[in-house]
């Protein structure tokens, strides 16, 4: 990915997105597109996400995070674009 543009996007999904697979579904489109990062539930409903890689990439993402898996109900997704830090490895599940 010579010349992409690499950015990290850090974001917050609200609506019925626990207990629906979201987090394990988010990490297999992540790893997929070749995107960095991690996802967690937040205690009041949310899930939380940081994630970075080449910006169509990121972007595909969050288009992806809009929708969800088949069982969530995706109500709002709040994107906060954050510089770019390469420190990801991988995309994980935190608990």
């Amino acid at each position: 990915m010579s010349g992409a543009e690499m950015v990290r996007a850090h974001i917050f999904v609200s609506g019925i997105v626990q207990g629906v697979g979201f987090r394990w579904s988010m990490q297999r489109m992540a790893r997929r597109l070749g995107v960095k990062g991690w996802v967690r539930n937040l205690p009041d409903g949310r899930v939380e996400a940081v994630f970075e890689g080449p910006r169509d990439r990121v972007e595909e993402l969050i288009d992806w995070a809009k929708r969800g898996p088949s069982w969530a109900v995706v109500e709002g997704v709040e994107v906060r674009w954050e510089k770019y830090r390469g420190e990801f490895t991988d995309f994980e599940i935190r608990y």
